[in-house]
């Protein structure tokens, strides 16, 4: 099986293709080949990325006339050779869909989706030999009768004598239906090229010509009257030399098309690209994939990755799959997995491995945005029952040959993927040839992510630098797999667990923990409690997490209400000064009106009393409005302190929470006379 069908890429190319419109995609798609140039790679994925939002954004997207006229244009390199109606017919449709591309992808000033747009420069719609198809084609791809004045002439000529032998043939038949020779609703048809009257085989005789054909039942002939046997001799030498006609228009479109067969040829690649970069869009679209942070070294740091082909196949069954976290940077640079046996070891291997082969063939990794992913030169993969029969050769065997292989050709710039290490063998051997294994890739600085059981791989895990431990974990409650993957601690298989779950006797449980020994069943113990107590913590971390979160929020909130009341407070006072000057500009204006109206009364004493009401009248409602402006700004402010003060409160409830009545110190109680006490530091006891 090759590293595609392994890891579920094969499939995955299977899919992409299904999604082509055209055969030129499709080969596209099937004939993708693993890549480790950054530069090509950063440049097929922001691609296949800007696709996927035309197919979740654009409408107008142009997919009609996608075609492969390759087969035929490469055909008619040969002088002499020619293109039929409906070759020519599909060749003009597909120019259509070039052209269209070409300007959805340009249209603008600064094009929308310029890694797109950059595959199409120099890219040619050849206008002039879509002009030139028009004249030879109709718009139901068939030879047009102008396509040549000798065309037009011939077909001209055809059509006179076929009417002329229809007038005759017509008279004849009225005539053998007049003598009883043809029935009555009897009509003419067409029997090789000829026009014919169809009789019973017993008046054939009666009416001279060819006979031409006969019903299956044979009691039917189908003869052509020998009247009109020149006239159809005549029509049939006509229509050779139509066909004559159109083979010289072919033949000489054919050779004005040659000269420009490569850029043609180039044209047609390009639409094939698009094809195969729009089915890449769909399926990304399909499967969640993202255009994940580019790295041009070899990195691995996936966020929420899951496996396309896993997500469709439990899509189906109604549920989910749990998202994977792998890292691998230059300090760790392999992951080791432990845990379960259908936890999850092999998916997660499997889901690296498919993550980063989709990404350096251009396809969009399911994964979050934020994740990173560098390149590697090689990859390499050691995974199920290779066990050959044709090379004589055990799963062990195969195993080992591809560590061989691993070990020679492994470099700081190759990732390995090796499934189940040291499996297939004597535990002990198989465990410590393992261990020699992975001491020689962890020297030649290979990433990889390896699966195994072997309790010693985890302990050298442990103690050697450049690898880390990773568990899936498992639920001890429910005794079955979580499918997650936990960084930094190795897993327990949990196989007494799972065997008293599938009902195995407990005597016998009991006497396989005995053989195991107390070493084995302790360092799995400690590994369990481990597992369970984190994940307690976790859930902790996560309550407070959400706590100081909700907190904060409360916190800005207040920040932002507060300092909308100080700028509610400055418009209030700007509104208040601008009332206040138009206030004091009219109280100006009544104060010159009331010494004005004093003056012209000479003291009149009713006057000077009802002037001086109106300034009383205009000064309170400057006081007034100064009192109401003040207000709401202070009620408004005294709701935030309390909130604050209330909020603050609650903190400090909390903390008093936190801590326990033992770390409380109690309050010295006051000495009473004649009680018993005893002096610090000493060990007298006297009375109070």
């Amino acid at each position: 099986n090759s590293f595609e069908e392994k890891i579920g890429f094969k499939s995955i190319q299977n899919q992409v293709a299904a999604f082509c419109l055209c055969p030129m995609g499709k080969r596209k798609a099937e004939e993708v080949s693993f890549c480790s140039d950054f530069k090509v790679i950063s440049r097929l994925i922001h691609q296949t990325n800007e696709m996927k939002t035309i197919c979740q954004m654009e409408d107008s997207f142009p997919i009609d006339g996608y075609a492969d006229t390759t087969p035929f244009l490469e055909r008619i390199k040969l002088k002499g050779t020619w293109l039929d109606e409906i070759e020519i017919f599909t060749l003009r449709r597909s120019l259509d869909a070039i052209r269209a591309v070409i300007r959805f992808l340009k249209k603008g000033d600064k094009p929308t989706y310029p890694y797109l747009a950059d595959l199409a420069k120099g890219i040619d719609y050849f206008p002039f030999v879509a002009e030139r198809i028009d004249t030879i084609l109709n718009r139901f791809g068939k030879i047009k009768d102008n396509a040549s004045p000798e065309l037009a002439r011939i077909r001209g000529e055809i059509t006179s004598k076929q009417t002329s032998v229809s007038k005759r043939i017509g008279s004849i038949l009225k005539a053998a239906q007049s003598d009883g020779l043809v029935d009555d609703d009897a009509t003419t048809s067409v029997r090789e090229g000829r026009i014919v009257i169809p009789i019973s085989a017993s008046n054939k005789r009666k009416l001279k010509g060819i006979v031409h054909d006969e019903s299956a039942t044979g009691k039917t002939v189908f003869i052509e009257p020998v009247e009109v046997v020149e006239l159809n001799n005549e029509i049939r030498e006509l229509e050779y030399d139509e066909r004559r006609e159109i083979v010289r228009i072919l033949v000489d479109f054919a050779d004005s098309l040659r000269p420009y067969l490569p850029d043609l040829l180039r044209a047609y690649d390009f639409l094939g690209d698009i094809d195969f970069i729009r089915a890449k869009g769909l399926f990304a679209v399909a499967v969640a994939g993202a255009m994940p942070i580019l790295q041009a070294e070899p990195k691995v740091y996936l966020r929420q990755a899951v496996h396309p082909l896993l997500v469709q196949a439990l899509k189906r069954e109604g549920k989910q799959v749990v998202p994977l976290d792998i890292e691998l940077n230059q300090e760790n640079r392999i992951l080791l997995i432990s845990g379960p046996n259908a936890g999850g070891k092999s998916v997660c291997l499997k889901t690296l491995g498919v993550s980063q082969y989709m990404l350096q063939c251009g396809f969009l990794p399911p994964v979050l945005e934020n994740s990173e992913m560098g390149i590697f030169s090689k990859l390499f993969i050691d995974i199920g029952d290779e066990q050959s029969i044709e090379n004589d050769l055990s799963t062990y065997s195969s195993h080992l040959l591809n560590m061989k292989y691993f070990v020679k050709h492994a470099h700081e710039n190759a990732l390995v993927l090796i499934d189940e290490f040291g499996a297939g063998t004597e535990p002990l051997a198989g465990g410590a040839i393992a261990e020699a294994i992975l001491q020689q890739l962890t020297q030649l600085g290979t990433f990889g992510v390896i699966t195994t059981h072997y309790t010693n791989l985890k302990h050298f895990a442990a103690n050697t630098q450049g690898i880390v431990n990773g568990a899936m974990l498992f639920d001890m409650g429910k005794i079955e797999p979580l499918f997650r993957l936990e960084i930094g601690k190795p897993g327990s298989s949990f196989a007494f667990e799972i065997a008293r779950k599938i009902g195995i006797p407990e005597d016998v449980l009991k006497l396989a923990e005995a053989k195991t020994g107390i070493d084995h069943i302790t360092f799995e113990k400690h590994l369990k409690e481990i597992s369970r107590d984190k994940r307690y913590w976790e859930r902790k971390r996560n309550q407070i997490r959400i706590s100081t979160k909700k907190t904060e929020e409360y916190e800005k909130q207040l920040a932002e209400e507060l300092g909308t009341i100080k700028d509610q407070r400055k418009d209030i006072l700007k509104k208040a000064k601008d009332e206040a000057d138009a206030i004091l500009s009219k109280s100006n204006k009544i104060i010159e009106n009331t010494i004005r109206e004093i003056k012209e009364s000479d003291a009149d004493r009713v006057r000077t009393k009802k002037a001086r009401a109106t300034l009383e009248e205009q000064k309170r409602e400057v006081s007034e409005q100064e009192v109401d402006a003040d207000s709401s700004i202070e009620k408004r402010m005294e709701q935030i302190r309390l909130r604050q003060k209330r909020n603050e409160e609650r903190k400090a409830k909390k903390g008093e929470a936190k801590v326990s009545p033992e770390t409380k110190k109690k309050s010295p109680k006051p000495i009473t006379a004649g009680e018993k006490v005893r002096i610090i530091g000493q060990d007298t006891v006297g009375e109070g």
